[in-house]
């Protein structure tokens, strides 16, 4: 998975996603999703274990997750309750903003 985090006026942002659903659109009828390499990818993006995409997550103000294996990981980690999780098409969507 993909983990990038970055500094924002409103705190740390976090965005994951799976590797193969970099640079595609996605779409469920109503909405689309762009998983762009300027938001999720980038030079301060890393390769992650799910150790570690749950410790990014968990710094996190606001994060968005895209793909099976991302939101999965988020799911099975308690952070993301699974009937908030959006379809795309072939992958899913979550995101997660600490109060």
């Amino acid at each position: 998975m993909l983990l990038r985090e970055r500094e924002t006026k409103e705190g740390l942002l976090v965005s994951v996603c799976d590797p193969d659903c970099l640079g595609e659109t996605f779409e469920n009828g109503r909405a689309s999703i762009t998983v762009s390499e300027s938001f999720y990818a980038g030079e301060d993006a890393v390769e992650a274990t799910p150790e570690e995409v749950v410790a990014g997550l968990q710094r996190a103000q606001v994060a968005n997750i895209v793909g099976e294996e991302a939101v999965g990981v988020a799911v099975d980690a308690g952070l993301v309750d699974e009937e908030t999780v959006l379809e795309f098409g072939e992958t899913r969507h979550a995101q997660l903003l600490w109060l």
